[in-house]
């Protein structure tokens, strides 16, 4: 599904203006063009393409897709691949939002909803932030801060699940723990592995060497880069912090086995030194006095228990038990 949206002198003249009249559209310097391709056919990419004549390699990206998050210069053309985060459960999932910058016109392509985009564009067709007289810079930087603000509610469902785990970890002793974490760490790898490079992109951007970007726009966008590093740095502490409460969980389990190990070590001792007792008795030599005692059995099963007794009181003074 293609949408195009265009503003004019800063107000809004039409919404889903059909996409043959793009290319007219962008003949007038004083209209901005943003058209926004859901999960789009070839043929809608086709369709794209003979209107805004996309630099070669860039119309490839658009139609392979699945790239790295990166900033590509052409001519005339500014080609960014960026990321937007969505809930799936508890799990972050990643949707890929390709973006073709021009002079005057922003082509927007992916394959999910995004609801950043769907807020971004509310505000661009109300014409908040004079979206529309600043050219495409501000709304370059709006639908990019919108996107990069979406990553703050990911990283705090993440936090949740960090203590969620801890409280498995230390307080419940949940053997399934190990798993969750797990699956946590490659959740928090695979938002890492996107906001390494988008990091890259946005310093790209803040340099002031791009002509068709505002230059009066630059500090919005360093706010942008100032944003991705907070998350960043929020990731990789959550990553260290789950390091560590696997080791915890690593440490409590090996805790845990110890003391089995030492209760049954203590359980072994106390019953072989009963056994002794029932060892010697069960010979059956002829010449044993106690053999003909009236009270040999019980005193046999008196010195058992006392040896047990013994030894059990031992090991709990030691604290093996």
């Amino acid at each position: 599904m293609i949408s195009v949206k265009m503003h004019a002198e800063g107000s809004i003249l039409q919404n889903d203006l059909p996409i043959e009249a793009i290319s007219d559209i962008l003949a007038a310097d004083k209209h901005l063009l943003w058209v926004d391709a859901v999960r789009p056919t070839p043929d809608d990419l086709r369709v794209l393409q003979e209107e805004f004549n996309f630099h070669p390699l860039a119309f490839e990206d658009l139609t392979k897709r699945q790239q790295r998050p990166k900033l590509d210069r052409y001519p005339g053309l500014l080609f960014i691949v960026f990321y937007g985060f969505v809930l799936r459960g508890e799990r972050p999932e990643s949707v890929g939002v390709y973006l073709c910058v021009g002079a005057n016109y922003l082509v927007t392509v992916h394959d999910g909803e995004i609801p950043e985009l769907a807020h971004t564009a509310e505000r661009w067709c109300a014409g908040i932030d004079a979206l529309g007289k600043s050219g495409i810079s501000l709304l370059l930087h709006s639908l990019l801060d919108a996107i990069v603000d979406g990553y703050f509610p990911i990283v705090d469902a993440l936090a949740d699940r960090i203590e969620e785990i801890e409280v498995a970890v230390f307080e419940r002793r949940d053997p399934a723990a190990q798993q969750r974490i797990f699956a946590l760490r490659k959740d928090l790898l695979a938002v890492r592995r996107v906001l390494g490079p988008e990091r890259d992109v946005m310093n790209e951007l803040v340099r002031r060497d791009t002509p068709m970007l505002d230059e009066a726009t630059v500090v919005y966008f360093q706010d942008v880069y100032d944003h991705i590093l907070r998350v960043t740095d929020v990731v990789d502490t959550y990553r260290d912090l789950l390091s560590s409460v696997l080791d915890a969980h690593l440490s409590v389990t090996s805790n845990n086995l110890n003391n089995v190990m030492r209760t049954l070590t203590a359980s072994s001792i106390i019953l072989m030194s009963m056994t002794l007792v029932a060892g010697i008795y069960g010979m059956n030599f002829v010449h044993m006095p106690e053999l003909d005692w009236r009270f040999g059995y019980p005193a046999a099963l008196v010195a058992m228990a006392a040896i047990g007794s013994i030894i059990y009181a031992i090991f709990r003074r030691v604290r093996w038990l």
